[in-house]
């Protein structure tokens, strides 16, 4: 047979196609990323390669082009249409990211732009695989009109199907505003950084102009305000390079999606080893607050605590960490902050995160030391009711293994809520020192012996015999196991291996959801 001549490229074509890459990635011109630069910005690409690992970016949609030409778009060339697209790894797994270009229209989104990072999201979902969004845009396209507002909403339909299908993360690096933040919101997990990232609905002039109230960038939505106050932020970074290594540290505890589980790990860390530092901790007075932190660092393998949300509502803390090398997330009330009750911020805050955790199949430990719910006006007009049930659906609604350990306290209504066996916990544990009850001891004594405190002769004393005895019959653990309640009272030292005992045990735990469209949480 004939040798067949193997064609080969002109070199015209292959300086053509190189000339149009270095075009692409060019992005918005000299000037402009001399300005992004002084603003102590990274430009697109120089993001992606710091948070991906090294040489594993492969791009996606780089030539392509706008097909607006109104307002004068089409005089202009815009690099890649001002979004960097593709897929790469961390820590060897795949993921997909797109990361905005601030030097091209100031990341400005329009029409193509959209359809590139829906492109990306599509992809993501059919190979399962997490999302990440470096967001650094100042809005929707003005010139493209309705085309770029309804790619805004594109990818807002497909931020709702991919969640609770493949983690979503967002890492908001310069403004995000109107429409925008909308994806953010969506999504998993919301990165900021301190001094350059900014989210809001309407900007610091339309709020003068609306309703006469001065503010700034900052003061309105900036980093502290969105950890702090509004909730909207999860993670605060001091610089994109911590924010990046802060993402990476939170993708060693996701899976890629809601079919896999999280990655387990060799573990290092004695699984029966115990703790004199939760036997002092469980031999405190019922009312000496501490720090919650104490003893999920004391219960994790190598006393190491990913914490989500840690500015957010502190009477709750919320995080990861891992049990005999396998990933759990943490949700325990912290009575440093607020005596460790519940209130509206506290409740979304567990809600969301008990709510991830379940989409994804992550263990849930629960660590009660709860008073009840924060009392006031201010809660009760802000919808407590309302709100305060949002964690208690999403506790009954999860069907991932559920262990409970009642470290103090839990009274009253918040007691059912924290994963209390009526609401499916699968194993309960308490600490000897434990108290549950309807309420504390002096709230009860003064309800139910109101009478005889008021004929005693000396009504202190009398209230005070009253406690004790109460103390001695309601305020502990055993009424709650002889009732099946709690499954084991243990003594606290003995909580990380009873714990790994318990999660190994029911790691291949099923549940098949009663058949429904879906529920109805309290929003």
């Amino acid at each position: 047979m004939p040798k067949v001549k193997k064609e080969q490229t002109s070199p015209s074509k292959t300086n053509e196609l190189l000339g149009r890459i270095e075009r692409a990635k060019a992005g918005g011109g000299a000037d402009k990323i001399e300005a992004q630069r002084k603003q102590g910005k990274l430009l697109a690409r120089e993001r992606l390669d710091l948070l991906l690992d090294d040489d594993s970016f492969e791009e996606v949609d780089l030539l392509v082009e706008k097909r607006s030409r109104d307002f004068g778009l089409g005089d202009r060339y815009l690099a890649a249409d001002g979004v960097v697209t593709g897929f790469g790894r961390i820590h060897g797994r795949s993921v997909a990211v797109f990361s905005q270009d601030f030097t091209v229209m100031g990341g400005a989104l329009g029409l193509a732009h959209a359809q590139k990072i829906c492109k990306i999201l599509d992809l993501a979902m059919e190979s399962g695989v997490p999302v990440i969004g470096l967001c650094d845009s100042g809005g929707a396209r003005i010139q493209e009109g309705v085309e770029a507002l309804g790619g805004y909403a594109e990818i807002f339909y497909r931020n709702v199907q991919a969640s609770g299908r493949v983690p979503q993360i967002s890492a908001i690096l310069g403004p995000c505003a109107g429409g925008a933040v909308y994806s953010p919101a969506i999504t998993d997990f919301v990165f900021m950084v301190e001094g350059t990232s900014h989210m809001f609905i309407t900007g610091p002039d339309v709020v003068r102009a609306a309703t006469g109230e001065s503010t700034d960038f900052d003061s309105l939505g900036g980093a502290q305000v969105h950890s702090e106050i509004s909730g909207v932020c999860h993670f605060v970074a001091a610089s994109e390079q911590d924010c990046f290594r802060q993402i990476r540290e939170l993708m060693e505890y996701l899976p890629q999606n809601c079919f896999e589980r999280a990655k387990t790990v060799l573990a290092s860390d004695d699984p029966h080893r115990q703790s004199e530092v939760l036997q002092k901790i469980s031999e405190m007075g019922p009312r000496k607050p501490f720090r919650v932190h104490d003893v999920i660092w004391e219960i994790a393998d190598g006393h190491q605590f990913f914490e989500v949300h840690k500015s957010f509502a502190e009477n709750i803390v919320v995080g990861f960490i891992r049990l005999g090398g396998e990933v759990v997330g943490v949700v325990g009330n912290n009575s440093s902050h607020l005596s460790g009750a519940l209130d509206i911020s506290a409740s979304e805050k567990g809600a969301r995160f008990v709510r991830f955790c379940d989409a994804f199949g992550i263990p849930l430990l629960t660590l009660v030391d709860v008073p009840g719910y924060w009392p006031g006006v201010e809660q009760e007009h802000g919808g407590i009711i309302r709100k305060g049930a949002k964690l208690l659906y999403a506790y009954s609604e999860a069907t991932v293994p559920k262990v409970t350990v009642v470290l103090r306290r839990a009274y009253g209504g918040a007691y059912d809520v924290m994963s209390s066996k009526h609401i499916r916990g699968d194993v309960n544990f308490a600490w000897p020192c434990a108290e549950i009850a309807v309420m504390g001891p002096q709230g009860a004594v003064d309800i139910l012996f109101r009478r005889e405190i008021k004929a005693a002769k000396d009504p202190d004393k009398k209230r005070e015999e009253l406690v004790a005895a109460y103390q001695e019959k309601f305020a502990n653990p055993y009424l709650a196991a002889q009732r099946g309640y709690i499954d084991e009272v243990i003594e606290a030292g003995d909580t990380r291996p009873k714990l790994i005992r318990a999660l190994q045990f029911l790691k291949n735990k099923h549940v098949e959801p009663p058949k429904k469209k879906h529920g109805n949480i309290p929003l």
